[in-house]
């Protein structure tokens, strides 16, 4: 791996702990939405899944070491990574893909939380629904900004 690449996959993770730790309220009580789930979404889609997965394993990592993470949350989060890298790599990165990648995401972390905790999947992603539709929407509508915004750093930087 260049340096660039693994200073760029640091940085990610960087911005997915960070932006993780930022949570939104939501109208269902308990189920408040971090920020670092429509971003998750964008990285994977503009820099690929490899380099997504590895940002998001030293993401938790970190966040492990630093005492904001618990093994539950890493659960949730990497189900939710396996999923959205998976609803990519399956249906290419595109703007449908880009917005139900999220919320297939969570669903599925929210199933998985389902069989470890016993509490139903049902009341689980009830609770995370406002963040389900924050997350497609924002992925939604930063997607092709983003998209552009990175070419013109890569062109810059190639000049």
């Amino acid at each position: 791996m260049k340096m660039h690449d693994l200073t760029t996959t640091a940085l990610l993770a960087v911005l997915i702990l960070l932006s993780g730790s930022m949570k939104i309220p939501s109208p269902v009580a308990g189920g408040e939405f971090q920020l670092s789930a429509p971003i998750a979404v964008l990285i994977c889609a503009l820099f690929g899944f490899k380099r997504y997965i590895l940002a998001g394993v030293l993401a938790s990592a970190l966040g492990m070491m630093l005492g904001i993470h618990t093994i539950f949350s890493v659960i949730i989060q990497m189900s939710f990574r396996v999923v959205t890298g998976a609803v990519m790599a399956l249906g290419g990165t595109n703007l449908l893909t880009v917005i139900i990648s999220g919320p297939l995401g969570t669903l599925f972390a929210r199933i998985v939380m389902w069989q470890i905790t016993g509490v139903s999947w049902i009341a689980l992603t009830a609770a995370a629904a406002p963040g389900m539709v924050f997350t497609a929407v924002g992925a939604g509508l930063m997607y092709k900004p983003a998209q552009k915004l990175l070419h013109k750093v890569i062109l810059a930087k190639q000049s």
